[in-house]
């Protein structure tokens, strides 16, 4: 004869030891949970507002220079070290978990241009305003023994941007005109000029590295490819772009930052129109550099903040500011995607957190669990009125508020003007161009 009786294993309710949590068996039937719609709504309007109140995105300082930050970079090979270099000629070269200036390089007389990392990592590369390309060693020389560079080329104009090819041992300069250079020679292997007086910024693409692109004083962005004896293609813009960066894992996307307060976001293949303009900055954009995912990009502006872009919004997500900083001069994303660094006119480079809500340290399994599941909750509620308000809710400084509102009425003065001039005109004699269209003067191959 069978008799059935229960049979519950202990390990399923019991627990180990008295600090461990209460286990409570859950059925997930979906008809026994009427209300997990409303449920899930509350804990993501409460995750809302506490990645709000959490939101803490400045991490540190980098205290040291005696002059505005010109120019940033990473080094290709290591995450924690940074080099910076200012206005006064110093270089210095950084240890970010520490904190602290492991070296200082008298690099140049006046300002230091531009900075770049060789592919592997062994040296780094300055220019500045006294016509000279030097390379100098990663690693500081033993006591004693004075610092002098690798190797020194004199050039003929002053050049105002550098950087060196992801795979080879070459590297680009720009001033009056677009110059190749092998790192054996003393000149040029080749140069590029296209009808502009002056360049200000050069930039090989780091997945197709034999393209590169450059920003041009006529107000152009020309295209070039180092197998060719002349640029590809160039499109002319109506104002003036300070800077540009290709996107690490899309090879025909660059994003460039424009004088018009504005980003534009191009194809290489379709340069007629932008693929989307970013907007939210209320003065000259003077810098950007996307992440090592390719999913968003930061920008520096004259109008003393930082903003943090998804790749394909044409709105920050994120907007960083202080009390102190100045005109931000060059921002750049870390290469680990989790920080950001920025150098300003007062002489202090700082670290901000990509995500601002984002704990720091080690994390247990609990802890990354809860945050995955208020990220899904987030996203999912992200529409709703309530909820969106908190998300896209910022303060902002006095000044950019009120610039802003200009801004937005200077604009919608504009379009009134053009409504009227339409209204008034024969049909068809004014076109009706997009704001896309109004950006891009030329486009020439």
């Amino acid at each position: 004869m069978k008799v059935k009786v229960l049979s519950r294993n202990p390990d399923d309710y019991v627990r180990e030891t008295t600090r461990d949590i209460q286990r409570v068996p859950r059925n997930y039937d979906p008809t026994l949970h009427p209300f997990e719609v409303a449920r899930e709504y509350t804990r993501a309007l409460n995750a809302t507002k506490l990645e709000k109140v959490f939101a803490k995105p400045f991490v540190a300082a980098l205290d040291g220079h005696r002059d505005g930050i010109s120019c940033i970079t990473k080094h290709n090979k290591s995450l924690s070290t940074v080099l910076s270099g200012a206005c006064d000629g110093e270089v210095k070269v950084w240890n970010l978990p520490k904190r602290q200036c492991l070296r200082t390089v008298q690099a140049h007389e006046g300002f230091v241009r531009g900075i770049c990392s060789r592919f592997c990592g062994t040296s780094f590369f300055t220019i500045g305003d006294d016509k000279t390309i030097k390379q100098w060693n990663m690693e500081a020389p033993e006591y004693g023994v004075r610092e002098e560079p690798l190797n020194m080329i004199l050039g003929k104009t002053v050049f105002t941007g550098i950087d060196h090819n992801q795979r080879q041992a070459t590297f680009a300069t720009c001033g009056q005109s677009v110059d190749i250079w092998d790192e054996q020679r003393s000149s040029p292997i080749r140069s590029f000029s296209w009808g502009a007086d002056s360049f200000s910024c050069v930039r090989f693409n780091p997945v197709e590295t034999d393209l590169l692109a450059s920003c041009a004083s006529d107000r152009s962005i020309v295209l070039y490819d180092t197998r060719e004896s002349a640029p590809l293609r160039k499109v002319v813009m109506r104002l003036r772009s300070n800077t540009l960066c290709w996107n690490p894992m899309e090879a025909y996307y660059f994003t460039c930052a424009n004088e018009d307060y504005n980003l534009y976001t191009y194809d290489m293949r379709y340069l007629d129109l932008p693929v989307i303009v970013h907007k939210d900055h209320v003065s000259a954009v003077l810098d950007v550099d996307y992440s090592p995912t390719g999913q968003e990009f930061v920008s520096a502006s004259f109008d003393r903040t930082i903003r943090i872009f998804p790749k394909d919004k044409g709105h920050s997500r994120e907007v960083y500011h202080t009390k102190r900083m100045q005109h931000v001069i060059c921002v750049r994303w870390s290469a680990d995607s989790k920080y950001v660094l920025s150098g300003s006119d007062e002489m202090n480079i700082r670290l901000w957190k990509a995500n601002a809500s984002e704990k720091l340290g080690l994390l247990s399994q609990r802890e990354k669990n809860a945050a995955t599941y208020k990220k899904k909750l987030m996203e999912k509620y992200q529409q709703h009125p309530q909820v969106k308000r908190i998300a896209r809710h910022r303060h902002l400084p006095r000044d950019i508020m009120k610039q802003r509102r200009k801004l937005w009425e200077m604009t919608e003065a504009q379009r009134r003007k053009q409504r009227n001039v339409r209204k008034h005109s024969k049909p068809g004699s004014v076109p009706l161009l997009s704001e896309k269209e109004k950006k891009v003067a030329a486009v020439v191959e």
